[in-house]
This record gives structure tokens, sequence and C-alpha cells, in this order.
């Protein structure tokens, strides 16, 4: 929530006169952030990897919030290696492991504590009681090479997509998730001009990055449309990999 796609939900939610706790790392601006945005924001410290961290910060959105009713899951991690490398190394078993425990493990561990939550609602008029938004990537429909832990972890989310929405209805508790493009995120911090322009290239159209704002404005609508449900739903300017 301190980066990325995850501030720029933050920053939506706190601007339509939300409140929004932001789970990150404690090294990251979180914060900073929450100073920023005001007491509508609370900064809960969390590594994802960790379940009792996790237990912690929802806990801390509860006592700060009052409940949960939205969870937007963004933590995630995007190494490239090859299966086998020019200099004949195989993928580095360690990094695949600990990319599956962020991406995949760590998601799953913050939706099933945060539903925990959300089923102890009050439920509205249609019996809903909360909402789940996953971000996986364009890259768990078309992997590119070297992106074999990534592309594997988030195609894990897309798996349990419809899975989690039949398993949460009972609650009313609906789950949807995003697969973004090329976004100017913090994971595009370190390539250069040149190569930033190739990707951009990429996209049909419109011609740019796409931004947290973008992905922000497609969670607000997944949030307030009760018949998205269920659903995978690419924010890619038409990008095919």
């Amino acid at each position: 929530g301190a980066s990325g796609l995850g501030e720029g939900t933050v920053r939506a939610i706190v601007a339509a006169g939300g409140m929004a706790t932001i789970i990150d790392l404690a090294t990251s601006k979180g914060a900073q952030l929450a100073a920023e945005l005001g007491p509508n924001a609370t900064f809960a410290p969390c590594d994802v990897t960790q379940t009792d961290q996790v237990a912690e910060a929802i806990q801390l959105a509860v006592s700060a919030m009052g409940t949960v009713n939205l969870n937007v899951n963004c933590a995630g991690i995007s190494p490239a290696q090859r299966m086998i490398g020019r200099d004949g190394s195989l993928f580095n078993l360690d990094l695949f492991r600990k990319t599956i425990e962020i991406n995949l493990i760590g998601t799953f561990d913050v939706i099933r504590q945060a539903a925990g939550v959300m089923s102890k609602n009050e439920p509205g008029s249609s019996g809903e009681r909360g909402v789940v938004i996953n971000v996986s990537s364009v890259a768990a429909i078309e992997g590119q090479k070297g992106q074999a832990a990534y592309t594997a972890s988030k195609g894990g989310l897309l798996a349990l997509t419809l899975m989690l929405a039949r398993d949460l209805a009972d609650v009313g508790i609906r789950v949807n998730t995003i697969c973004p493009g090329v976004m100017d995120t913090p994971m595009l911090a370190g390539v250069d001009e040149k190569r930033r322009e190739g990707i951009i290239n990429l996209n049909v159209f419109p011609k740019r990055l796409g931004t947290p704002a973008d992905f922000a404005h497609l969670v607000k609508f997944l949030t307030e449309n009760e018949m998205m449900n269920g659903e995978v739903v690419r924010l890619d300017a038409a990008v095919r990999l």
C-alpha cells in the first residue's frame, strides 16, 4: 500500500472520503504516506510472508477503521531469471520459492484473514459484506522469457479468482482480479528511456504507461458494481506480449 498501485489505491480511497490502512514493509514509506494523508490513513508495518504480522496488521486496521470492507492485494516481486542461463546455470529454486511465498501465499494469507473480519460485517441490502481485489498480471496469461516464478505466482491468483468467489459467496464477499499491463510503478524504475519507449510502443492504445490512478479507478468500479464477481479484468491498453 505504500508505493505503486497500492499507493494509488490508498490515495483514491482517502480522497473520496474513505479510510485506508496501508499494509507494507516496515522499511517502506508507509508511515510517511499515512502522515501525509491525515487521520483517515493508518500504517500497519507487515511482511506478508509472516502470518503473525499479517494478523497484527489486520487487527490494527480493524482498530483504526472499525472493520474491513475492501481488501486490495498489491504486494509482489518480479525477479527475472531464465530456466537455463547463458552460463548453463539453472533457475535458482530459492528465488522461485520466495516469489511464490510473497506473491501467492502472502496474498492468500491476507485474503483469508481479511475475509474473516469481513464475514462478521453487517450485510448490505443484497447480503454483501465485503470485496477482495487481487493483482495478477498479463504475464500470468502471456508469460515472457525469464518470468517463470512471476508467471507461476500470478497464474495462481488467476486460478483462485472464481474458486474464492464461490467459497466466499456464503458470507457475502465478492472476489475479482485485475491483470495490469505495463504500469508506471517502481518495478520499472530502473528501465532506461530507450527501453521504456519500446515498452510503451507495445500498447495498442493509448501509447503511454498505465498509472496507479488508472488502476485505482478500476478498483473503484469493481468495488461499487455488485455484479462484478469472480472476474479477471485486463487493464493493459490492449497489449499482447
